[in-house]
């Protein structure tokens, strides 16, 4: 234990100094949001603070630290590709060996990278001049990546400014600890008093900067005058408060990260793959069940896999338990070398009849989501280039689900509240929007289409949303109440958040729309004639790429069910079953709460993500803790005040003396030490010395003080009575050393 009490004492400005570039480290990580997939995110964020801890609490040398150090990156990184789903580890333990030796590339490469500059920045950046020129060239570099890319960075630069303020006090600290040790060892008496003042200062300048108004800029960068001249830019929008150039630069297809929706993109009409069916669908992906207020978690825990064989049929929790179902035989070819994580078919996979590759790695069913999984096992593994799949279409009885109620399609069955998570910050008027909307519904399904027809009616489609009008927060909010428009993403969302805000199961599906049927000559000549046949083969694009809701209707499983404007869900569109909504008519009350949460004053968010009230709150918050804290160092001459006022004139320090030792007097008692009713102070100091020896140092020049106020002819300096407080402090040390040997 003193060994570790030693390190933590040793190091504790080089462990200070790695929070620092760890704060730093924590921007850039950000930055990567769209470069990086998520698991190379998490992988690079979590090895960063496992190391930042071991260097900071583990008393070894430091090779001993790199090894364990080490070690828990390769864990850390074998534990994020399995979550993410980049590979599953199957077969005997030298095989799993392999498949992560083969797959641990490049992520191991970037946390090591990202290691390797932590340790060697705490190292060598050990000096005022060094720190100034780290920090500098750091916020140099989000400055021009704020300027020459679509990222707003003006919050990592505030972060890395705070960082290198709070790596220039300690490194100063640091500095004064080797140049006066007795110094140092004072001021280590009061760590309250320093830690206050300092952070009093940085909230100080925190809130200042977070609470300035954004304006244009003056002068545009030579980069953004050259898109906005070349014509690259499609308009100047503000996101979260800052103006920013967006650009096109993004393209159509099968997402690969979904935490953070929203943006535009251009249409890439690249043929994807044909698929063969006698019957259009939509070609299912995958599902997400978890909402994080910008988009989709792509974590997978809780899931139940099985091995695949061709041939066999999958057991699912999510077809349709009653009712009917038809049959549904798709070959899907690829047209493309585009790598998949998944299988895709119409609504829900019963079998895989056909695959022509034998080597595109181990296919797993996730009975939970009804999705195909395809583990490839090695880098060598190629996505399949055809295969069949067999679906089970579900025939709904709308009539009969439309009168169900909840307690008939729910009841008391909690297997799939998890399709009910909300937020804890999700915005309280998009619950209340759902509720009006629906107002008119008393069931499940009626509900569901009088969202369905609301967000059809009311809100735009387009692949280019104007960000302009975004200030909430929360995607699903911002696109209700300020952007109200956008692609399938924010109607898929839209409609999955607010039937989960009536207590409706719903889930967030993304896949193909059904793309574009090949007609033949043929086909044409029967066209001509007013004859058409369907010959069942679709050619899909990355322009088909879509996203779309599923509704859980109890014994009736997962339906899905189509939102976006243009889309044609062939299973169930609320065309003619629901009257159309349109935008309702919100009460009085309502109306102030939206005014107040998106006008530019009262509760208007900043660029932050702080409202203009919340700021207001935190400074008010801090100014009176500091005021406490101001009162409570001043408590003495606050004392002296309040008594000076009783008696009518200004304390003399004898009087002062006195009141001090009135005070002291008082701490004992309060310990159980008990001055005697009829001992002097100077019979009862003496007693208290005797049974008490480590006292003794303190009493005796209070007693002395004391005696020197109350009956010495001359008077108490200022200086003495100041000593008052000092040898108090001392007693009490001592007392409380007396106490513990007691103990």
């Amino acid at each position: 234990m003193k060994a570790w009490n030693s390190y933590l004492r040793n190091s504790f400005f080089y462990s200070l100094s790695l929070v620092w570039i760890w704060i730093m480290g924590l921007q850039w990580i950000s930055f990567m949001d769209f470069t990086w997939y998520t698991e190379t995110k998490s992988i690079v964020l979590i090895s960063m603070t496992v190391v930042v801890v071991v260097e900071m609490l583990l008393p070894a040398k430091r090779m001993y630290r790199l090894i364990l150090e080490g070690a828990a990156i390769l864990y850390i990184i074998h534990r994020e590709l399995v979550k993410y789903w980049v590979y599953m580890p199957s077969g005997t333990l030298a095989n799993r060996i392999g498949q992560f030796i083969e797959h641990m590339s490049p992520y191991v490469w970037i946390a090591a990278g990202a290691w390797v500059l932590l340790l060697i920045s705490g190292i060598l950046v050990s000096t005022k001049r060094r720190i100034i020129v780290f920090s500098g060239l750091h916020v140099i570099a989000f400055c021009i990546l704020d300027s020459f890319t679509t990222s707003n960075l003006w919050q990592a630069v505030a972060w890395t400014v705070f960082a290198a303020m709070g790596w220039l006090v300690s490194e100063h600290f640091k500095r004064f600890q080797a140049r006066f040790p007795s110094g140092w060892k004072q001021l280590k008496k009061y760590p309250l008093k320093i830690f206050i003042h300092a952070a009093v200062l940085f909230s100080v300048i925190f809130i200042a900067g977070v609470s300035v108004p954004t304006v244009s800029p003056t002068l545009t960068d030579p980069y953004t005058a050259w898109i906005d001249g070349s014509g690259a830019s499609s308009k100047i929008v503000d996101v979260s408060g800052e103006m920013e150039t967006t650009k096109l630069n993004s393209t159509s297809g099968y997402s690969q990260n979904d935490n953070n929706l929203g943006g535009g993109f251009n249409f890439d009409y690249t043929p994807v793959m044909s698929v063969k069916s006698e019957q259009r669908s939509y070609w299912r992906g995958e599902t997400r069940k978890v909402y994080t207020g910008t988009g989709w978690s792509d974590e997978r825990t809780g899931s139940n896999y099985e091995d695949v064989n061709i041939g066999s049929a999958l057991q699912s929790k999510d077809t349709t338990l009653s009712g009917e179902t038809e049959t549904l035989e798709q070959t899907v070819t690829m047209l493309s070398d585009q790598v998949y994580p998944v299988l895709f078919g119409a609504y829900h996979v019963s079998k895989i009849e056909e695959m022509d590759n034998t080597d595109a790695g181990k296919i797993l069913w996730e009975s939970g989501q009804s999705v195909l999984h395809r583990n490839p096992g090695s880098k060598e593994s190629k996505y399949p280039k055809s295969y069949t799949v067999i679906s089970e279409v579900p025939i709904i009885p709308e009539d009969e689900v439309r009168s169900k109620s909840f307690k008939e399609l729910y009841g008391g069955d909690k297997t799939h509240d998890a399709y009910l998570q909300i937020p804890k910050s999700f915005p309280e008027r998009t619950r209340k929007l759902a509720e009006q909307v629906t107002a008119s519904a008393n069931t499940p399904y009626e509900k569901i289409g009088l969202l369905q027809n609301y967000l059809i009616n009311n809100f735009n489609y387009t692949n280019q949303p104007d960000l302009s009008k975004k200030v909430s927060t929360d995607f699903v909010d911002s696109f209700l109440f300020e952007i109200k428009e956008g692609y399938c993403d924010y109607f898929s969302t839209s409609m999955v958040m607010m039937a989960r805000s009536l207590g409706i199961p719903a889930r967030w599906v993304k896949g193909y729309a059904p793309g574009q049927q090949q007609v033949g000559e043929d086909d044409v000549l029967q066209r001509q004639g007013n004859q058409l046949t369907d010959n069942g083969i679709y050619t899909v694009t990355n322009a088909d790429a879509h996203s779309w809701a599923e509704v859980y209707f109890g014994p009736y499983g997962w339906v899905p069910v189509e939102a976006t404007p243009g889309f044609d869900m062939p299973l169930l569109t609320h065309k003619e079953d629901s009257k159309p909504v349109t935008a309702p008519q919100v009460e009085e009350e309502t109306k102030q709460e939206i005014q107040k949460e998106t006008s530019g004053t009262g509760a208007s968010v900043n660029d932050s993500g702080l409202s203009g009230a919340a700021v207001a709150w935190i400074t008010a918050l801090i100014i009176a803790l500091f005021a406490v804290y101001t009162l409570w160092l001043m408590r003495i001459r606050l004392r002296f005040f309040l008594i000076g006022i009783r008696k009518g004139e200004k304390l003399s320090p004898d009087q002062k003396v006195i009141v001090m030792t009135e005070r002291w007097l008082g701490k004992l008692k309060r310990k159980g030490i008990q001055r005697g009713s009829t001992e002097t102070l100077r019979e009862c100091v003496t007693r208290w010395e005797k049974e008490m020896p480590a006292l003794s140092p303190s009493l005796g020049p209070l007693l002395q003080l004391f005696e020197k106020a109350r009956y010495s002819p001359s008077s108490v300096s200022e200086t003495e009575w100041r000593s008052v407080n000092d040898h108090s402090r001392e007693l009490r040390a001592a007392l409380k050393k007396v106490e513990d040997l007691a103990a």
